[in-house]
């Protein structure tokens, strides 16, 4: 029963320090518009900076995907810790717009890192039997964490000094306290370690045995992962043009509602069961992306705010069922690089859809980018619903 006890307190302590480090990488987002009138760049250059971040993601996730298999899990997850702080000081040092692109790639760098190895090493700390809860842990950790980073800024933005600068040293300040503190006392779980020079790139791709799981399960993190990046990279914007919300807190707080959904669609899993999650989800999704058409059409802040709940709950759904699909399939000394593999997929549905918006916002606006938006969206969430209600995941408990 202590070694329980030990085991989930570790389990929960590694997933306080993924949501430290998730919660640097959504910071940014409701101070754009700060950004653009103090440095005065388009909607465009916003998507562009958001995307910088996916694309150093999917590099790491790429390069170095599965160094943890190798390395160890903490070794890695430090690394991660130093590229948060280092992004954290370049937005504090922010006196153009190159230091946020810079500012973006280190968060990139640190959430990849953080991606895959965090996952895996808050499900190997949690004691035997505890798979689906430690699932949860780690999803939640990664969704709650990403929520935590606008609502956070856009408090200190809206009701504290210095809305540009604040938000940064706060972050700074969890990520080499707190944060480093606990990881440096939690325990390695990679017995057999690896010299560095062992690992080699990856390419994109997984043991036979999983495909059939993958597929379905990367469609549908795709899709969430791209409602979550256009939320998060012009719903300020648009809350700010078409509806007259300027409140930082508030536009944080909307964005903010969508992760904390996600993190509530995951609880729900336990009660659904894990085949059945998938093609939920993607109907959950199916119902926020037709919210946010509507809100986007009638100009209604309550359809926003729906649209991030309901939304978020169907990625919840979609995100800890694929990501339990994947993880149990997978052979035990490749299950971090699968992840990451899975990762892969979920942040090209945060850059290239997002950066398709920002194109298109200049020549038919950004209600109209929207639009299209969704309408892609729609079609390949149907298309995975469908196939996942004829061809169910089959998962253990």
């Amino acid at each position: 029963m202590d070694g329980d006890r030990r085991g989930w307190l570790q389990c929960l302590l590694s997933g306080a320090v993924f949501a430290v480090c998730m919660a640097g990488t959504t910071l940014p987002t409701p101070l754009y518009p700060l950004y653009q009138e103090k440095f005065g760049f388009s909607e465009l250059t916003v998507t562009v900076v958001y995307a910088v971040y996916a694309f150093a993601v999917i590099a790491v996730l790429l390069l170095a995907g599965n160094v943890s298999d190798a390395v160890g899990r903490r070794p890695v997850l430090l690394w991660g810790l130093g590229f948060a702080a280092a992004s954290a000081v370049c937005f504090l040092c922010a006196t153009g717009l190159g230091w946020l692109y810079v500012g973006r790639l280190f968060s990139g760098l640190s959430a990849g890192l953080f991606t895959g190895a965090a996952t895996v090493y808050v499900m190997e700390l949690a004691p035997e039997g505890g798979a689906s809860r430690a699932t949860f842990v780690a999803t939640a950790a990664n969704m709650g964490g990403l929520g935590c980073g606008p609502l956070l800024a856009g408090v200190l933005a809206e009701y504290a000094a210095w809305p540009l600068y604040l938000p940064f040293v706060v972050h700074l300040a969890l990520a080499t306290g707190s944060a480093a503190l606990l990881l440096w006392w939690l325990p390695e779980t990679v017995r057999e370690r690896r010299p560095l020079s062992t690992v080699r790139p990856q390419r994109p791709g997984v043991p036979p045995q999983v495909r059939k799981v993958f597929g379905p399960a990367a469609i549908a993190s795709f899709v969430g992962f791209a409602l979550f990046g256009v939320f998060t990279s012009v719903s300020p914007a648009f809350l700010a043009q078409f509806l007259d919300v300027d409140n930082h807190a508030v536009s944080g707080l909307v964005v903010a509602l969508a992760f904390f959904s996600s993190t509530a669609g995951q609880l729900v899993v336990g009660r659904v069961g894990l085949a059945r999650s998938l093609p939920l989800g993607c109907a959950g999704l199916l119902a926020g992306l037709a919210l946010l058409a509507g809100a986007l059409h009638w100009d209604l802040l309550s359809l926003v705010v729906l649209s991030a709940i309901v939304g978020g709950v169907g990625q919840g759904l979609a995100f800890r069922g694929a990501l339990s699909a994947v993880a149990q399939a997978s052979p035990a000394d490749r299950r971090a690089s699968v992840i990451s593999t899975l990762f892969v997929v979920a942040y090209a549905g945060i850059s290239v859809p997002v950066i398709g918006v920002g194109v298109l916002t200049g020549p038919i606006g950004l209600e109209g980018a929207g639009l299209v938006f969704i309408a892609c969206m729609a079609v390949l969430v149907t298309t995975a619903g469908v196939y996942l209600l004829r061809r169910p995941v089959r998962t253990r408990t």
